[in-house]
């Protein structure tokens, strides 16, 4: 499975790739940051963030891109921004027909350190181990990036078990009949 991860951001979306199954060693395949001028009109900030991702789809050409999930904050105006960059994702992975997923920021530091409070140190710690890498990814929106990549590899079999399951019980039921003699 090769995933893509966006950890969205109007200033910097950080992008990563990773390509594994659930249970196997991962490999990071690439990683990075589409950065946009603060000063830059609205506007064109997305049209560059949609350039960048279009991309690293076109250059890794992912199965699934997984996506951090907004939250609220306190501050509205990132919250706008964030949520921007996430619907270009999102729209990005919709043109090609690829599958997206969204997780929350504490699931995604759950699948990868174990604990839900983990900060931004002890995720970019986690997806060196994890991914066999000399140093964390700089700046931390590339680590968060690559550890939603990874926080979908290892959720994926689990969540496709609960959809289909989901899926199988809302299937109309047909009435089974008694053979008679």
């Amino acid at each position: 499975m090769r995933v893509l991860g966006v950890d969205p951001g109007l200033t910097r979306c950080g992008v990563g790739v990773v390509e594994g199954v659930a249970g196997r060693p991962l490999k990071m395949l690439g990683v990075g940051v589409v950065r946009t001028a603060a000063d830059t009109e609205l506007g064109d900030r997305l049209v560059a963030i949609e350039c960048g991702i279009e991309q690293w789809l076109d250059e890794y050409q992912p199965q699934f891109v997984a996506v951090e999930r907004v939250f609220s904050q306190h501050n509205v105006s990132t919250v706008m921004g964030t949520a921007q960059a996430s619907a270009v994702a999102m729209l990005c992975a919709a043109r090609r027909g690829l599958p997206v997923a969204l997780h929350t920021p504490s699931e995604v530091k759950a699948a990868v350190t174990g604990s839900g409070r983990a900060d931004k140190a002890q995720v970019g710690a986690m997806v060196t181990r994890l991914l066999r890498l000399e140093s964390p990814p700089k700046p931390a929106d590339a680590a968060d990036a690559l550890a939603l990549a990874i926080c979908h590899i290892w959720r994926a079999p689990a969540l496709n078990r609960l959809q289909q399951a989901h899926t199988a019980a809302r299937a109309p039921r047909i009435p089974v009949r008694k053979a008679t003699r």
